[in-house]
Order: C-alpha cells, then sequence, then structure tokens
C-alpha cells in the first residue's frame, strides 16, 4: 500500500477530479456514440475554451492570495475590441495592435492593482467596478459594433501547428515530434530527481514505481497528441493550445520555485505569517491584479482571433467560468492553496461538461444548472470534510503533491489548511523577523498578535 501511495502521489482522494474528467470524457464518448474522442472535436474542445484555460490560470494566483477579481472578462473585451479597432479601422500594423493590446493589459492591471495593494480597497469592490468600468468601454468605444480581427490574430485564435511533409506521412509530424518531445523530458525529469535523491542520501521511490510514472504519463501524452496529429489534412494541435502549454509551464515554475510565487501562497495561508517572514504584501497584492489583466489581454487576443472579430457580448460571465475551474481544480475557497495542473483538470472538467452536453444536444440552459451543481459538489466535498474533523481534501492534494516533489517543510503531521500550506511555502524562504516561522502560525496556538491559529 504504501509503495502504491508513493505512486499516486499520497492519498488517492487528490486525483479524484482527474477521474472524474475521465468519468466525464468516457460517459459522453459512451452516449454521443464515439464523437468525444476524436480530432475534430478534440480540436473544438481546444480552441473553444483556450480563453477560459488562459484566465484560470490568472485567477488561480489571485484566489490563492485570497482574493476575487470579477472584471476579467469585461477586461478582455475592452482589450479585444481595442486592438481590432487599432487594426481595422486604425490603420496600425497587426503586430503593433497586438502589442498595444497587451500593453493595455498590463496598465489596466497596474491600475486595479494599485487600489488593492496600496490603498487597501478590497479586491472584489474594485474588480466590481472594473466589471462595469470596462464593459461599458467596451460598447462605447466601440459603438456596440462587430469589428473584424487581422490574420495573425486568427491563426493564434484558430491556427494550426503546420506539417512538413503532408505528402509522405499520413498524419501531423511536428505534432509527434512535440510529444517526443513531452515523453524524454517526463522520462528525463523521473531520473534527474532520482539522481538528486541519491545525492543526499534521501529515501527515493522502487524503480518499477518511477517507471509506471514514465510509463502512463507518456502513454497520456502520446494518446492525445495523435488524436491531434491523425486528424483532416491541415490540422493538427492548435496553436492556441501550444499558447495554453507555454504557460502552464511558466506559470508551474512561477509559482513552485520562485519567491514571487511561494509568497503568494504564503499570504494567502496566513498574511501575519507572511508578513513576519518577510513578504511584501503590497508587492504581491499588486503582482496578482497585474498579473491577472495581463493574461485576460492574452485571452483577449486569442479569442477575436478564432472568432475574427470583437464584439460587444464577448467577455461576458468569462469571469465565473476562471473561478469555477480554479475551485473545481483544487483551490481553497480561503486562499493559501491551489495547483497550476489543478486548474488546469478544472476547467477541462467545465469545458468537457460544456463539450459533451452540446453534442448531445442539451441546451445551455440545463447546460448552467449542472456546471453549478458541479462546482457545488466539489466545493462542499472540502468543506464538509474539514467539517468533520478530517484533513481538508484540497490540503491533501497540495501536500501530497509538495511531498511528492521532495520540498521541505512539507511534513504529513497536521497539516489540515490553507494556513499550513502557506508555512510550507514560507518556511523554505529566509525569514526577516527574529519570530521563527514555525511558532508563528503553528496550529493550534496564537500569533503573536494574539489571534488564534
Amino acid at each position: 500500500m504504501t509503495t502504491i501511495r508513493q505512486l499516486f502521489g499520497g492519498d488517492m482522494r487528490q486525483y479524484g477530479m482527474i477521474g472524474a474528467l475521465i468519468a466525464i470524457l468516457l460517459f459522453f464518448q459512451w452516449k454521443t456514440g464515439g464523437l468525444v474522442f476524436t480530432p475534430t472535436n478534440f480540436i473544438n474542445l481546444v480552441q473553444g475554451n483556450t480563453y477560459v484555460l488562459i484566465l484560470a490560470l490568472g485567477m488561480l494566483l489571485v484566489i490563492v492570495a485570497g482574493h476575487i477579481d470579477l472584471s476579467v472578462g469585461s477586461v478582455a473585451a475592452f482589450v479585444g475590441i481595442i486592438v481590432a479597432m487599432a487594426y481595422s479601422q486604425w490603420g496600425w500594423p497587426e503586430w503593433a495592435a497586438i502589442l498595444l493590446g497587451l500593453c493595455l493589459g498590463a496598465i489596466v492591471g497596474a491600475w486595479q492593482g494599485f487600489w488593492v495593494a496600496f490603498v487597501g480597497v478590497p479586491a472584489f469592490v474594485v474588480t466590481l467596478s472594473g466589471w462595469m468600468l470596462f464593459r461599458g468601454l467596451n460598447q462605447w468605444v466601440g459603438a456596440s459594433l462587430t469589428v473584424p480581427s487581422g490574420p495573425i490574430m486568427q491563426y493564434l485564435g484558430g491556427g494550426f501547428l503546420p506539417d512538413i511533409m503532408p505528402d509522405v506521412i499520413p498524419f501531423n509530424l511536428p505534432t509527434m515530434i512535440l510529444a517526443a518531445i513531452g515523453v524524454l523530458a517526463v522520462a528525463w525529469r523521473e531520473l534527474s530527481k532520482r539522481a538528486k535523491a541519491r545525492k543526499y542520501d534521501l529515501e527515493t521511490v522502487p524503480v518499477w514505481v518511477s517507471i509506471a510514472r514514465v510509463v502512463v504519463l507518456s502513454a497520456v501524452i502520446l494518446s492525445v497528441m495523435w488524436i491531434f496529429a491523425s486528424g483532416n489534412v491541415g490540422t493538427s494541435i492548435p496553436v492556441s493550445g501550444l499558447i495554453v502549454i507555454v504557460l502552464v509551464l511558466f506559470y508551474s515554475f512561477l509559482s513552485t520555485k520562485t519567491i514571487l510565487g511561494r509568497g503568494v501562497y504564503a499570504v494567502g495561508g496566513n498574511r501575519q505569517a507572511a508578513a513576519l517572514a518577510g513578504v511584501s504584501l503590497r508587492k504581491t497584492n499588486f503582482f496578482v491584479m497585474f498579473n491577472n489583466a495581463l493574461l485576460a489581454s492574452v485571452a483577449a487576443v486569442v479569442f477575436i482571433g478564432r472568432a475574427h472579430a470583437s464584439g460587444p457580448q464577448d467577455g461576458n460571465l468569462w469571469e465565473l467560468d476562471a473561478i469555477a475551474a480554479v475551485f473545481i481544480g483544487g483551490a481553497a475557497v480561503t486562499g493559501g492553496v491551489g495547483t497550476v495542473m489543478g486548474t488546469m483538470v478544472g476547467a477541462l472538467v467545465m469545458a468537457s461538461l460544456n463539450n459533451g452536453l452540446s453534442l448531445m444536444g442539451i441546451g445551455i440552459d440545463r447546460t448552467q444548472v449542472i456546471k453549478g451543481a458541479v462546482l457545488l459538489a466539489a466545493v462542499a466535498l472540502d468543506v464538509y470534510s474539514k467539517q468533520q474533523g478530517k484533513r481538508s481534501v484540497i490540503g491533501m492534494f497540495q501536500n501530497a503533491w509538495r511531498r511528492n516533489r521532495g520540498e521541505p517543510g512539507t511534513s504529513p503531521a497536521l497539516v489540515t489548511s490553507a494556513e499550513d500550506a502557506s508555512l510550507a511555502n514560507s518556511a523554505t524562504e529566509t525569514p526577516t523577523s527574529t519570530v521563527p516561522v514555525q511558532d508563528v502560525a503553528r496550529p493550534g496556538t496564537s500569533d503573536p498578535l494574539g489571534r488564534k491559529q
């Protein structure tokens, strides 16, 4: 049993949403007569939900830091109409119009980050204001009209990785080359992990466990990429999907390997402990708001590219889809807990529900009912677990994942909530205070301000 837990990362319940995603896909594959696992459907699934995946990455850091952002849909709509008008009406080069949109997203993020981090206005209020402000600007600047986008934007939102030998090989070769690179990366990561464990005389898993991990992950990578590569001539993995992959890799590194990323978790878990550990609350809060608006501008460019135009209804309820993806993916409502990969799984769960129900001909009304029920069940499961005196399901996901990576400060003892996840992050940094971090926020004690932890 111990070896099995080593293989699956600690506790089988942490893979609940992955199991749910697989079950959803298999169910709709059965109910639709095999339409789910087809190249055309997988392409539509990715291209139609890229903007949600991108927004969910930014929303993850906002929620982990203990905030909420209601404005990203309106920000994306505002940026989208400006980019489209700069290209089609103002005569800007398309690359300059795209750059303008990214800069505009950065300015919006700095504006909202200023009010949250330096003035102290709650993020809910700031972004509620932004939701109304930028929605109005979208319709005012665009005169509630639909404005076409350019060919570069359309390629980013609806293009494919080009083939190199379509007349010789009956599948998209570059897509399978990427799959091979992914397999090699998985194998290299497992080998480097074992080499590091041997170097520092750390306990490591049996060889067969490492082999099983590599085989399972490689099979998934090759299978998914083969579906993309074996579609109609001229199709392959979408460019928008490649953009998401690059962003996932970047934000996985940012959130786990940088002081800034660890500070986000520390602030969300316990603000007082984070401040005593030397984390800048202003810098962290400013960053998460700035980053979220910047990613909203990226999502805007990708979306108007696939839609071939920007319109007054763009961005409606996008923020709710992003928030739902983060919570379904395992983020704690109170902040401090959440992973990039978990968020991607949550977003894919929502996307798969939309896709499968659409294939079955079920209307948007019942689709919304089902999605709402899934979101409520995902969060209620964690709340119920903690009310029964058990360890948080979400907390187990985060801490088992960290223990699997061999990160310091992640002892399995008494980690019950987002507060302890923040300690696991802040314990790896050099505190500037003379108060030991482990004494500041140890469960069952009081912090220097007299608050019960």
